[in-house]
C-alpha cells in the first residue's frame, strides 16, 4: 500500500478526487481545502500516477484497512437547526426534529463538512418556505437540493456541468443557470467558486422572480468585494455571513 499527497487549487479539489477514484484508489482523505492524500494498493503503477499528478509526494504505508480508516474520519454531524448528515455507509438515525441526509463523500462537492456547505444549509433553513421553486446551481453531491426539498420547496431544479456530480445527485440536469428560464425561481443557491459566481452573476439574478433571493457562497472573505461587484443586485445585499474565512452573500431582487 502507498499513498500520494497532492496539492491542488481548492476549486479543483472535487474534480481531482473524482479523477483519483478512476485510478483504483482505495481511499481518499482531505487534508485541507488544497491537499488530499489518496491511497493505492501495491498493484497500481505508482510511476504512472506520478506522471499523471506531477508534484505529488509518495509515501509507503503500513498495512491496514485504509478504506475503513478513511471512512472513520467522516462522522455523522448536525448541521444548522434541522439537519443530520450521515455517510452513506452508516445507519445512524437522525435525532428528533432533524432531517436525515445520507451523503456520498469523495466523488462530488457537498458532504456538509465544508464551511460553505454548512453556511448554505443554514441559509436555506431561513429562506426556503413551503411551495417555492428553488434552483441549485453547481449541485455537486446534491445535498443543497435535498435540503430544499425536505424544507418544503415544491419544485427544486439542480444543475451541474460535471456529469459525475449529476449522476451522484440523482436528480438534475447537465448544464448551468444559463439554461433556466427568466424569472422562474423564487430562490437560487450557488455554492461554487468565486470565478464561477462572477461569470454567472447576471444569469443568477435573471432567473429570480420579483422578491426572489440569491444565496451565493464558495468564496473566502478576501474575495467578497469581487463577488459583490459582479452582482447586478449588489445594492440589495441583505446579509453577509461567514464561518472562518469562508463567506455567503444573501441578496434579493426587488
Amino acid at each position: 500500500m502507498f499513498s500520494l499527497e497532492i496539492e491542488c487549487d481548492p476549486d479543483d479539489r472535487d474534480l481531482l478526487i473524482a479523477e483519483l477514484s478512476e485510478h483504483d484508489c482505495a481511499g481518499i482523505v482531505e487534508l485541507g481545502s488544497g491537499r488530499v492524500r489518496a491511497f493505492f494498493p501495491d498493484a497500481v503503477d505508482a510511476s504512472e500516477l506520478l506522471l499523471l499528478f506531477p508534484g505529488a509526494q509518495m509515501r509507503i504505508e503500513e498495512e491496514r484497512d485504509w478504506v475503513q480508516a478513511a471512512h472513520d474520519l467522516l462522522q455523522p454531524m448536525e448541521v444548522g437547526r434541522r439537519f443530520f448528515l450521515v455517510p452513506e455507509w452508516r445507519d445512524d438515525p437522525a435525532p428528533p426534529g432533524r432531517f436525515r441526509i445520507a451523503v456520498n463523500p469523495g466523488l462530488a462537492f457537498g458532504t456538509g463538512v465544508h464551511e460553505t456547505t454548512r453556511l448554505a444549509i443554514e441559509a436555506l433553513e431561513e429562506f426556503v418556505t413551503p411551495g417555492i421553486t428553488v434552483l441549485d446551481v453547481g449541485t455537486g453531491s446534491g445535498i443543497l437540493a435535498k435540503a430544499a426539498r425536505l424544507l418544503g420547496a415544491a419544485r427544486v431544479h439542480a444543475c451541474d456541468t460535471d456529469p459525475v456530480a449529476v449522476q451522484i445527485a440523482g436528480d438534475g440536469f447537465i448544464g448551468s443557470v444559463n439554461a433556466v428560464a427568466t424569472a422562474s425561481v423564487d430562490l437560487a443557491v450557488a455554492n461554487i467558486s468565486p470565478e464561477a459566481i462572477v461569470q454567472l452573476a447576471p444569469d443568477l439574478v435573471r432567473v429570480l422572480r420579483k422578491g426572489g433571493v440569491l444565496l451565493a457562497s464558495g468564496f473566502e472573505l478576501a474575495e467578497l468585494e469581487q463577488v459583490k461587484a459582479a452582482l447586478p443586485t449588489a445594492r440589495d445585499v441583505r446579509d453577509v455571513r461567514h464561518k472562518g474565512n469562508w463567506a455567503l452573500i444573501v441578496t434579493s431582487v426587488c
